[in-house]
């Protein structure tokens, strides 16, 4: 009866799980009644306890006392154990608990629904709230309002009992359950035993129709298999063979029966199947067919001899198995090529990427060739198919002649690689010796190749948005099987991966040309004229994407030039437009000579301005705010006649100074922050510079990348100045290039190399005037003296002309002292100061107005003119082009008849 295999085990067992079943209805039955009735009666008691302590005497007075808790809670509690409830709470009308069977828990918000009570209903419901002394569990609480003589509600009485509690109505009719349900289980036992019995007393053989129907059942089985069956005697005489053991042996019709010698079997079958020996998982070759044998004995206990043989067709399993292994090769090539191909936003790395990747699992020699337009970046056209060039080779270049890397490849039309451009899909060139179109491209590499070994090849295009971009075509040769038509399949396949790596590779080479081609020409193509430093400099974009430093060489009045280093955050267009916007306003602030703390004050509030601008403008186009988060900058003057270098920077990194002695020393610039982060004061700093001194600026991009921080840079580049040593700019620029730059820079890199230069003392003049117009005579006659000591007599007349209207100008509207200036370099300045901080206007000076035209003289034959202000007053300076000026000569009468307007009669 135990057994669950035999009839009566198994009777047993339904027995009694219908006998548990029932035992489980029954205890659910009551279950769910007793709760109902629990429920029931605790909604009942508990609207009656709240009701009754709501209704209690004082409670009114309770509420609007000091300390309602002090009264209320222990009236609550004793009222709670009266009620055989399991709490009662008294709250004020905002749910705040004034009692609570647990002191820690008053003064806390109810848990339950209220509001409605507010309004003087009575609430029912079912809710968890904090521990209570029945244990937790759902509480059955009731919610009521109390109400003062005038009907207004001020406070409100919960009171409750837990489903816990309430549910053991229905324990004590548990033991009435499970004693009927065992009574039934023993009887279901005794009658199952009795059963039992009673089948083993009849049942000692099967009946003719158990038998017949066991007999359909082994004979459909042993015919419905598909593994040959045979069953030999010990004297060798077939006795049974399956419809698939006489498929696979090409057994005859009547062979059951027959001896095994007798049926025409190959040798090695007739003496496997007659020999007592066991066989497990032979092989042998049956035609055409791989046939795995088994064979064991039939009754191996008993003596009697005869064998079961049992035989299994692999050469189907063998080819399924190797078709399944190539396209578990063919899944796992799939999946290193999305791993390895497109590592990089290089067109060409990526097609080198698609090469190596399929050789040698999927072909011999692999090469890719993509557009022109392609390699540029450009959008590829039909145009252009029939001129391809080779981006990348992958295989035994050596053994496999093919055009070489970077070589122009030109397909006629009826070649495998133009047709698969033309159609769109791969085309299969399974024999190359019967492959016209691939032969007549070019007969004599055709001809190597075939005598290398070359056999087939699979050519498919490259094709990303709908658009090829060009061909990879893959090779085998030597003893590689023949592309077949799944070749062609898992090569397209291979192809539209990369494609997609490779367009995307394009689409980034065009933006990044993009921006580069708009970096470099927003930057100094050339060397300003300028004789105070000689200057080199170098720019490197980032690799993956540009950003947006700049740097520039203004020439300024007096022998000076201003030196410029910036950098503004994030990369692409984005930046290299702001840093030409950056660019410009320093050398608009630059021509009005200010000072550099003023210049970078100008230029954070510009930055300022541009990121509310575009953030304004991005928040009505809805789209996420980018705006300018801000720019980094060094601005440096330096005079040439003072060796005065004035500096400040912005968040930009520490300039590096270098003495004609060699020492690499930073001069410890005041470190403001960067343009756009603040409106705060930009410390400057001045600096005298040796002649032959090297001033060098940077961005951190040379300093700092994601491998080597910035410490570590900036003792690199102190190395590298130290071991260039005093060369010129231009080799010490390339010198701290090669030995910073790193392999693949992930921003941009701007470096600017200045050697100071001193004007020479002898090309210098420089006298007080007094303030008296009397002398500006002898004022013209001094600058007279000097242009004839060098040399510069043909600049007479102007230089004269324009230093007696100045200095005249200076002596009326100016303040002492009066100072005049000669520079005498690539051309002739004339430097007026005073010292007051008016500047003089340009005007045109009517017929009838006595005076106004003096500054229109020096506009006129200067070629240059302006005013810069210093911290004593200003400087009012023309400059004069040295040869060939447009007003050299002095035949100039009505010029004259002016200028003795302001001639002293004696002079």
């Amino acid at each position: 009866m135990l057994n669950p295999r035999s009839t009566a085990g198994q009777v047993f067992i339904v027995q009694t799980a219908i006998v548990v079943l029932l035992i489980l209805a029954a205890v659910t039955t009551l279950v769910v009644q007793a709760e109902r009735d629990a429920v029931k009666e605790g909604r009942r008691e508990s609207v009656v306890a709240a009701q009754s302590f709501a209704s209690a005497p004082g409670l009114v007075q309770a509420l609007r006392s000091r300390n309602p808790t002090a009264v209320l809670q222990p009236q609550a509690e004793a009222a709670r154990k009266r009620a055989g409830v399991d709490f009662v709470i008294v709250m004020n009308t905002e749910g705040i608990r004034y009692t609570y069977p647990y002191p820690s828990e008053i003064g806390k918000m109810f848990v339950g629904t209220f509001k409605p009570a507010l309004q003087g209903h009575t609430v029912i419901e079912q809710a968890g709230g904090p521990p209570l002394p029945a244990g937790k569990g759902t509480a059955i609480q009731a919610v009521v309002p109390v109400t003062d003589a005038h009907g207004t509600v001020v406070g409100l009485v919960s009171a409750g009992i837990t489903v816990k509690n309430v549910a053991k109505q229905w324990l004590p009719q548990l033991p009435i359950a499970l004693g009927a349900g065992a009574a039934a289980l023993a009887l279901a036992a005794g009658g199952t035993t009795l059963v039992s019995r009673r089948l083993q007393r009849q049942t000692l053989g099967m009946s003719p129709t158990e038998l017949a129907q066991m007999y359909e059942h082994h004979d459909a089985v042993l015919h419905a298999v598909r593994e040959g069956v045979l069953i030999v005697d010990a004297d060798g005489r077939l006795l049974l063979a399956n419809e698939e053991a006489m498929r696979l042996l090409g057994l005859p019709e009547d062979a059951q029966g027959r001896p095994v010698r007798e049926l025409g079997l190959p040798e090695e079958f007739t003496r496997l199947l007659t020999s007592p020996e066991a066989v497990t998982d032979e092989v042998h070759l049956a035609e055409d067919r791989l046939v795995a044998v088994n064979k064991r004995p039939t009754f191996p206990d008993s003596g009697r001899g005869g064998s079961v043989v049992t035989l299994r067709d692999t050469t189907e399993l063998a080819a399924v198995s190797g078709r399944a292994e190539v396209a578990r090769e063919r899944l796992k090539l799939l999946y290193e090529a999305g791993v390895r191909i497109g590592t990089t936003l290089d067109v060409v790395r990526t097609a080198q990427e698609l090469a190596d990747v399929a050789v040698p699992q999927f072909a011999d020699g692999v090469t890719v060739d993509l557009l022109d337009t392609v390699l540029r970046g450009w959008e590829p056209t039909e145009e252009a198919w029939r001129h391809l060039r080779r981006a990348a080779i992958s295989g035994d270049q050596e053994m496999i002649p093919l055009y070489r890397v970077d070589e122009v490849v030109t397909f006629s039309a009826t070649t495998p690689h133009m047709r698969a451009l033309r159609e769109g899909r791969g085309v299969l060139e399974a024999d190359l010796r019967q492959a016209r179109g691939w032969q007549e491209q070019d007969p004599d590499r055709a001809r190597q190749a075939l005598e290398s070994g070359l056999h087939s090849l699979v050519t498919v295009p490259l094709r990303a948005r709908g658009v090829s971009l060009g061909v990879a075509t893959f090779y085998r040769k030597g003893n590689s099987p023949p592309f077949e038509p799944e070749d062609l399949s898992f090569a397209e396949e291979l192809a539209a991966r990369a494609a997609v790596a490779i367009d995307n590779a394009r689409r980034f080479t065009r933006e990044h040309a993009m921006a580069v081609t708009l970096q470099r020409s927003l930057l100094p193509r050339e060397q300003p004229d300028q004789d105070a430093l000689e200057v080199a400099w170098r720019y490197l974009p980032a690799e993956e994407g540009v950003g947006g430093d700049w740097f520039d060489v203004i020439p300024l009045s007096g022998a000076r030039v201003a030196l410029v280093m910036g950098d503004v955050v994030g990369h692409g267009l984005h930046a290299a437009a702001t840093m030409g916007r950056l660019r410009t306003a320093v050398h608009n602030f630059s021509t009005l000579d200010l000072p550099v703390d003023e210049v970078l004050g100008y230029l954070n509030d510009l930055v300022v301005r541009m990121d509310n601008e575009e953030r304004s403008v991005e928040a009505a186009e809805g789209r996420e705010a980018e705006g300018v988060t801000g720019a980094t900058c060094l601005y440096a003057i330096y005079d040439s006649v003072t060796g005065m270098c004035t500096m400040a920077r912005a968040g930009h990194p520490d300039p590096v100074v270098i003495p004609p002695d060699g020492a690499v020393t930073c001069p410890d610039v005041p470190a403001s922050a960067p343009l756009g982060l603040g409106s705060y004061p930009f410390d400057t700093v001045e600096l005298h510079l040796p002649e032959r001194s090297r001033l060098v600026l940077y961005t951190n991009g040379l300093v700092e990348d994601r491998n080597r921080d910035i410490e570590a840079g900036l003792e690199g580049l102190r190395r590298a100045l130290e071991a260039a040593g005093g060369r010129s700019p231009e080799e010490t620029c390339q010198a701290v290039i090669d030995a910073l730059k790193p392999a693949h820079p992930s921003d941009d890199i701007a470096l600017l190399v200045a050697r100071t230069r001193l004007f020479p003392r002898s090309r210098v003049a420089e006298w007080d005037v007094p303030t008296d117009t009397a002398v500006v005579p002898s004022v013209r006659a001094r600058c007279r003296e000097k242009l004839r000591e060098w040399e510069l007599e043909e600049l007479g007349f102007s230089t004269e002309l324009i230093v007696s209207e100045l200095v005249t100008n200076a002596i009326r509207y100016g303040a002492p002292p009066v100072t005049v200036r000669l520079l005498y370099g690539r051309s002739l300045l004339c430097e007026v100061a005073d010292g007051s901080s008016t500047s003089p206007r340009l005007r045109r000076a009517a017929t009838t107005d006595e005076g106004g035209r003096g500054l229109f003289l020096v506009a006129q034959f200067a070629q240059r003119w302006g005013t810069r202000y210093t911290t004593h007053g200003k400087v009012i300076w023309a400059e004069l082009t040295l040869h060939d000026g447009p007003f050299a000569g002095t035949g100039h009468t009505a010029v004259d008849v002016l200028l003795e307007q302001f001639e002293d009669p004696s002079g």
